[in-house]
């Protein structure tokens, strides 16, 4: 029996993909160059505004949202301690300190009420994550910001083409950071993109990604003021995000198609806890999150039938070097305890959801 991932690579067909792959190959320049810019216009055509920022990965696109913010050594990021550990360590990176917030247990996200009551005279900026493609309480944060004066970097990794008031991620805070590693919606093999609302920031951002020089001008006129990295993606990264963008909507409809029908037929199920979603918003669902009594024998239950399971993450305060400030997180503890993904992906056909559904239904 062939095991139905949890995650999978989404790579373009063949008979697309090597032409114009071999064609920027051969080109004699496959380092940064108008393929890079051609991504990130048509990612920013797809988000509908903003300047598009191509990077290494998620991590640099994070990285430097907390480099145009100014976080430093002493500044707190206001956290979740339910993501992946990048989302962390980039603030880490950063020389900021993590402070937690909690999680709302209905939806698995950073609870909003928790993070007006962690902020303090050192909170600089404020870390939110979709986690598995579920929107934040967007318009609620909008509203701390701006109470607080404090930016808000919003880690999209897991829900490009998630919506909120009908709007894709990337138009709701100043800096949104995306993930093209390997098993994210799409995929660039690695790789990243901030989306900025400020076209000055987009231009420092630049020069943070590349060492701190303008790739305006020759080396012999550049004379570099600010620290820079070597964060740039290369054309041929960029050729196979261009060919990913083309049919971005189908690959993510078929994330949305699958999880709406969990939602409907898991809803009533013994032992299943669905999350809950906030008004005016749309999932993308990067994976698909349950809470679910006797998780191990549930996760057993379904490998034996081939199928993966898995809480995916460690919660990051239990990393040593993410846990600045030990903070009690009472609706975190109870949801990790339970927490369970299960195949949602494109990969995912009809038939395939429909057993899920039957193996779970029969009980574990």
């Amino acid at each position: 029996m062939e095991l139905i991932p949890l995650v999978k690579t989404n790579m373009p067909r063949e008979d697309i993909l090597i032409p114009r792959l071999k064609e920027v190959l051969y080109s004699g320049y496959v380092a940064q160059g108008d393929s890079v810019d051609e991504f990130e216009q048509s990612f920013e055509h797809y988000i509908g505004k903003g300047k598009a920022l191509t990077v290494n990965s998620g991590t640099a696109a994070l990285h430097i949202a907390l480099d145009l913010i100014g976080v430093s050594e002493g500044d707190e990021v206001i956290s979740t301690a339910l993501t992946a550990e990048p989302t962390n360590i980039a603030i880490k990176m950063a020389g900021g300190k993590i402070r937690y917030a909690d999680i709302d247990y209905n939806t698995g996200n950073i609870s909003a009420q928790s993070i007006r009551d962690s902020i303090n005279e050192n909170t600089k900026s404020i870390m939110i994550v979709d986690y598995a493609g579920i929107p934040v309480n967007v318009r609620a944060i909008q509203q701390i910001s701006d109470d607080f004066s404090i930016p808000v970097i919003h880690d999209a990794a897991h829900s490009i083409g998630s919506k909120y008031d009908g709007k894709v991620a990337g138009n709701h805070f100043p800096y949104t950071a995306f993930s093209f590693q390997a098993i994210k919606h799409i995929t660039t093999v690695d790789g990243g993109m901030l989306h900025l609302k400020s076209e000055s920031e987009y231009e420092k951002g630049k020069l943070i990604r590349w060492f701190g020089l303008d790739k305006s001008k020759t080396r012999f006129e550049n004379n570099i003021t600010t620290l820079g990295y070597k964060y740039h993606m290369n054309n041929v990264n960029a050729t196979l995000g261009i060919i990913q963008l083309e049919t971005i909507q189908d690959t993510i409809s078929k994330h949305i198609e699958n999880g709406k029908y969990f939602d409907k037929m898991l809803a009533d199920v013994p032992g299943i806890e669905t999350l809950e979603y906030y008004t005016n918003t749309e999932p993308s669902y990067w994976l698909y999150t349950l809470k679910v009594e006797n998780r191990e024998g549930f996760i057993a239950k379904l490998k034996e039938n081939g199928i993966m399971a898995s809480e995916l993450h460690k919660r990051n305060d239990h990393h040593s070097l993410l846990n600045d400030f030990p903070t009690e997180l009472p609706n975190l503890n109870k949801f990790y305890e339970r927490l369970v993904h299960i195949p949602c992906g494109w990969w995912v056909k009809k038939e395939d959801r429909e057993r899920i559904v039957n193996i779970i239904s029969s009980g574990w």
